[in-house]
């Protein structure tokens, strides 16, 4: 039985699902800091917390040190989920759109899950703290399009 193999290049699939989730989720980001705190920024800052601590929950201004680590922070953990999502696709018999959506959607819930239940403070997203529950919800939702979105473009490009 075959399974699937897109290209040969799993790493690749790993960042285009993972820039994909993370580039939407970011948007979404953007989009509920400027209606939720003022600030579209401020949920993108709030990753670096890890590294700057409560100083970047309340950062509200573009700068490299809360922008640039807590963007990048972000980036990288949606290519890890990307890199998880890409090892379930890998695993499938038959590949489909529709699973794609379902792998998805598990991941982005598992990514939820991890987040905010089961790291240390520290470690979770942050954002959590400049955004309301709604808005948690569009951004692992946005996670999960992503995701699903590369996926569909990975079986696309296989055929």
């Amino acid at each position: 039985m075959q399974r699937y193999r897109l290209h040969h290049n799993p790493l690749g699939n790993s960042l285009l699902h993972g820039l994909l989730g993370g580039t939407l989720s970011a948007a979404v980001l953007m989009w509920r800091g400027r209606k939720e705190a003022s600030s579209a920024v401020a949920p993108i800052n709030a990753p670096s917390h890890w590294i700057f601590g409560d100083e970047a929950l309340r950062a509200d201004r573009v700068s490299a040190r809360h922008t640039l680590v807590g963007g990048v922070t972000h980036e990288a953990s949606a290519v890890l989920w990307g890199t998880l999502y890409e090892w379930l696709r890998l695993r499938r018999m038959r590949p489909t759109a529709s699973n794609a959506v379902t792998d998805a959607a598990a991941v982005a819930a598992l990514a939820a899950l991890v987040d905010f239940k089961l790291v240390p403070k520290r470690l979770t997203p942050g954002f959590e703290h400049r955004i309301g529950r709604q808005g948690l919800v569009w951004v692992y939702t946005s996670l999960a399009c992503g995701l699903a979105l590369g996926g569909w473009l990975a079986l696309r490009d296989r055929r």
